[in-house]
């Protein structure tokens, strides 16, 4: 005898950024299956970037967001948005970085007094590492939203910007052909080794679909152990991204190390406790009262 059939529940997604190795995560698990086999069944919209991902989730218009800026999430909080964490998308960031055109003058961030540097929206964690920049490198330097890496990169070969942002696969071509020259990773920023992105939901649908989340997250634990063990899962990310599988090897192995992926934990929570203060996104530092309130990841099972 056959076991019933699962009834498949409907989760719609906001995600910053499409075709990037960890924004991938979803999409890859459900064309491998592994979300259809905890009942789920993902409708994915992508966005340009973590602003619009966490306004969406805030409004209520999607369940999840994946790839939100964890500044932009404590600053919402802190305003009483109905905002949860369910999970860290990534930690670390030097997945993200900094390019000028190849002839431009600009060689490091010392260089760019008076001058733009690009983050995708605002409450981003490219908008906190540029932040993060600034107030490190050069007080004088505009930091400016552009958008997705494409957008961004328009931006920077037209003139408009002068220095864009961006994330594996987008760009590496130019970079391998000498068009760009990195200048900058997230890394050159106090975020190095913290959690940078997250996995939020609302309150409502924290307490209505509590279930759902919690099966969302083991599924997409599944999704990550797949993705750094099976061929397959390559193969299924490099046709979602339009790349050659060994160009997704290439972004998996030298930008994602899978710890970076890991959803169980957020990692530097004190010192970004303090830096949200310090880089202005909170007023004052959230107790621990308040971050047991805003982070209900689902255990792993």
């Amino acid at each position: 005898m056959t076991a019933p059939a699962l009834a498949q529940d409907t989760l719609k997604l906001a995600v910053g950024q499409r075709g990037l190795w960890d924004t991938a995560i979803s999409e890859v698990g459900q064309r491998g299956g592994i979300f259809k086999k905890h009942g789920l069944t993902l409708e994915l919209l992508y966005t340009q970037g973590a602003g619009e991902t966490q306004q969406a989730v805030i409004g209520g218009a999607v369940e999840i967001g994946v790839g939100v800026g964890i500044m932009g999430v404590l600053s919402a909080y802190s305003k009483g948005a109905p905002v949860r964490i369910i999970g860290a998308e990534i930690t670390g960031a030097g997945d993200l970085y900094w390019y000028v055109k190849a002839d431009s003058p600009i060689k490091t961030l010392g260089d760019t007094g008076g001058k733009t540097i690009a983050y995708s929206t605002n409450g981003s964690s490219t908008h906190g590492i540029v932040t993060a920049f600034i107030k490190q490198y050069v007080p004088t330097a505009k930091a400016t939203a552009t958008g997705g890496p494409p957008a961004t990169l328009t931006a920077v070969m037209s003139g408009q910007v002068d220095v864009g942002w961006s994330a594996p696969p987008i760009g590496l071509d130019q970079l391998d052909r000498n068009e760009i020259r990195q200048i900058a990773t997230g890394n050159d920023t106090l975020f190095k080794g913290q959690t940078v992105r997250l996995l939020i939901t609302n309150t409502q649908t924290l307490r209505s679909r509590k279930d759902a989340i919690d099966r969302y997250m083991q599924a997409y634990r599944e999704t990550v152990d797949w993705m750094y063990s099976d061929s397959a899962a390559l193969k299924t990310y490099a046709e979602f991204a339009g790349i050659t599988e060994a160009k997704a090897q290439r972004i998996r192995d030298g930008f994602f190390p899978k710890s970076s992926v890991l959803p169980d934990s957020i990692t530097g929570l004190d010192l970004i406790v303090s830096d949200a203060v310090s880089l202005k996104f909170t007023a004052a530092p959230l107790t621990k009262e308040q971050l047991a309130e805003l982070i209900q990841i689902p255990p792993r099972k």
